[in-house]
């Protein structure tokens, strides 16, 4: 299975998203249980359901059926991790507007940073498998890296990993923008807008009136 003719898939060690993938778990635990949209075991499932296809792509043989079955995972491990984000955020507006007690200005906080956390590890994993059709790059280019322009880079056929789609999706959600990747095409434009709404409102609503509340 080739990306280019006479050039073999490459593929990327697969140990970054897979602490990515835990380190959305431990966040959903961290979160109260009054504002969760799934059991704790729904989320073990699906990072279950994620890891092994990766493992399968690094072990097997057969990289390109276990390829298309980790794209499939993964974007819906994407679905269920952002979907429990957003229902969240809700819930925590929900709880400041009405002035509930049942969350304290502390658990608030916290709820507030573990939930921006998971925005930004999920629209990694978003953009890792959303960009040229994932990591076997056999898709179109949604994103131009500044290392592509790069004619060293480009001589050696230079290809984003894991850790650059984390950079993209930190960078989104902290400028609100891309910094120095950019998007091509209108699917990338407005999957980086969803991702700085999401954390916008993390930011200037719930984290702001958690510490206010700190403070009184």
């Amino acid at each position: 299975m080739m990306n280019e003719p006479g050039r073999p898939i490459r593929i990327e060690p697969r140990w970054p998203v897979a602490i990515t993938a835990v380190a959305i778990l431990f966040l959903l635990a961290v979160l109260p249980w009054r504002i969760r949209i799934f059991p704790l075991w729904v989320s073990y499932i699906s990072a279950i359901a994620l890891i092994v296809p990766m493992t399968a792509v690094t072990l097997s043989t057969a990289k390109g059926e276990w390829l298309r079955v980790e794209r499939a995972t993964t974007l819906l491990f994407c679905a269920l991790a952002e979907g429990a984000t957003v229902i969240a955020l809700v819930r925590l507006l929900n709880a400041m507007v009405r002035g509930s007690m049942e969350i304290g200005g502390n658990r608030l906080l916290t709820s507030s940073v573990a939930a921006w956390a998971m925005n930004v590890f999920t629209f990694s994993l978003l953009y890792w498998q959303v960009d040229r059709g994932g990591p076997a790059f056999l898709g179109r280019r949604e994103w131009l890296f500044p290392q592509e322009g790069i004619r060293e880079n480009a001589a050696s056929h230079w290809q984003p990993n894991f850790v650059d789609y984390l950079y993209l999706a930190y960078s989104t959600a902290t400028a609100f923008s891309s910094t120095d990747v950019l998007p091509l095409t209108s699917r990338a434009k407005i999957l980086m807008m969803l991702e700085s709404t999401i954390s916008l409102v993390t930011i200037l609503a719930v984290a702001a009136r958690a510490i206010n509340i700190l403070g009184t």
